[in-house]
């Protein structure tokens, strides 16, 4: 049914209509005046439900009435801070009726703490101011060490959650060492101080992370964590920081400026640090591994290494030698049959020519009764060789003896 068929339905005395139909006309009324569609509702919500869908249902009372409320999931998920039973509230949204179950009710669309109107301004001011200048950026967001060495934190040191924080890392990472830089986290002096701790940190003690929270409490008491200047001390932290600040549902601008946010102080030592038994039971995992390959490794050279011994032996210097070896004798003994051969052959050859010397040995032929006859050490072959008068020495078998040439006989006699 279009607005102007709605106004045109009334009145119209006596006539029957169906229950849509008045619900119809009813919410055509309630949406048609602008004051009910940008309107503020104090109140203290109860029977708060969020299902599976991720709407928000809830009633807001007062001492004399109550006030349906629902708020769809795409609002819910913008809010910053998402109430409880019993909490205090101003939500806003307009006003509009239920045709299937004949009420009226507010359709949410912000809620703040009742009362809080002008810090919530301010810290949708600052919000969107650092937004704009790239505080919240995610391309800048720094991932964090798996396994810090010194970690830092800034909080206050009398309260629950440095406690907590401490009982968490000394639980799940007892390696890691702790400096806490005391901070108060409320009150006029808590910015100040807050500053300071993530400066002294980062220039004396070069964290690995840095925590930064404090528990929960209302928007004042978390509102030293909505200060512009401890945004810029986190943003410019050389370590990244982790952001625990109240409760689940509390949201500061530190939580939106830090390279990480965690729902509470406990959360964020848990982020900040692994759990040493899964780090254990990892750690036995790998080495299983490990031994596995390394075995794997082992079998795989042993194969081989037996294989370049076999292939060692085959080509070894030592094979080649002792077959070089057994050449040399074999060579040996083929030399010393050739030389033994040849002397044998020489020494026949010589016993040939000794017998060939022996027989022609003047003194052989002396011994059948011939004569060696010369003069002056030279042999006398011919009478010629002499006159008469020249001494001659004659050669015998037995020995020699001296002679004179008297006569030197005619050259035909000879």
């Amino acid at each position: 049914m279009s607005m102007e068929e709605q106004l045109a339905f009334f009145p119209q005395q006596g006539k029957n209509y169906t229950v849509y139909e008045l619900n119809s006309y009813l919410r055509g009324l309630i949406e048609a005046d602008p004051g009910l569609q940008d309107i503020w509702v104090s109140g203290e919500v109860s029977n708060l439900s969020i299902p599976k869908s991720g709407h928000m249902y809830f009633t807001l009372k007062d001492a004399q009435a109550s006030l349906r409320c629902v708020m769809w999931r795409n609002q819910v998920v913008r809010q910053i801070n998402l109430p409880q039973d019993g909490t205090a509230v101003e939500v806003h949204g307009s006003i509009s009726v239920y045709e299937v179950g004949g009420q009226y009710q507010l359709y949410a669309d912000q809620i703040r703490p009742a009362g809080e109107g002008l810090l919530y301004q301010e810290f949708i001011r600052l919000k969107n101011k650092l937004e704009a200048e790239g505080l919240f950026a995610e391309e800048r967001k720094r991932p964090l060490p798996p396994a810090p060495k010194v970690i830092g934190v800034v909080t206050s040191p009398t309260g629950a959650a440095i406690r907590d924080i401490l009982n968490t890392i000394s639980r799940r990472y007892p390696l890691a060492r702790v400096v806490v830089a005391p901070s108060s986290v409320q009150g006029d002096a808590a910015p100040g101080e807050i500053v300071r701790a993530i400066q002294q940190l980062n220039q004396e003690i070069h964290p690995d992370v840095v925590l930064v929270g404090r528990g929960g409490g209302s928007i004042e008491d978390l509102w030293a964590f909505n200060d512009e200047a401890v945004a810029r001390a986190i943003y410019n932290s050389a370590a990244p920081v982790i952001s625990g600040v109240g409760h689940e549902t509390d949201f500061t601008i530190a939580d939106f400026t830090a390279d990480l946010r965690a729902p509470t102080p406990t959360a964020a030592a848990e982020l900040a640090v692994p759990d040493q038994l899964e780090l254990r039971d990892l750690l036995i995992g790998r080495m299983e591994t490990l031994q596995w390959v390394a075995e794997d490794h082992l079998d795989q050279r042993r194969f081989k290494l037996g294989q370049t011994q076999t292939l060692l032996q085959r080509s070894s210097p030592g094979v080649r030698l002792a077959s070089a070896r057994q050449k040399t004798d074999e060579l040996y003994r083929r030399a010393e049959r050739a030389v033994g051969h040849h002397i044998q052959l020489s020494r026949t050859r010589l016993l040939g020519l000794t017998q060939q010397l022996a027989a022609l040995n003047p003194t052989n032929v002396l011994g059948r009764g011939y004569a060696v006859v010369s003069h002056r050490e030279q042999l006398v072959r011919s009478t010629m060789n002499v006159q008469p008068g020249d001494e001659l020495k004659i050669q015998v078998r037995d020995g020699a003896f001296h002679a004179e040439v008297t006569e030197n006989g005619d050259q035909d006699d000879r």
